[in-house]
């Protein structure tokens, strides 16, 4: 089952995984650095446009982030 936590995660793992500080990262994606630092603790999500920002930056599908061929798997329920 897709949840924010799981679209968290991918988030944090995606810009773990970068090696980007925070301060790159807001400075390509146009946001303040304290920004990035809520998306790492869980306590934002970022917009869609700039999750789509992101994901270009950090070069990582939106799909994989948003979870979109675990919700394409999942039976259909009743």
């Amino acid at each position: 089952m897709i949840t924010l936590d799981l679209i968290r995660s991918k988030i944090v793992s995606a810009i773990t995984r970068s090696r980007l500080s925070y301060v790159e990262i807001a400075r390509k994606i146009n946001v303040r650095p304290t920004q990035i630092t809520s998306y790492m603790k869980g306590r934002k999500l970022p917009a869609l446009d700039t999750l789509a920002k992101l994901c270009a930056v950090l070069e990582v599908d939106a799909n994989t982030i948003l979870c979109v061929s675990s919700y394409e798997e999942e039976p259909p329920q009743s």
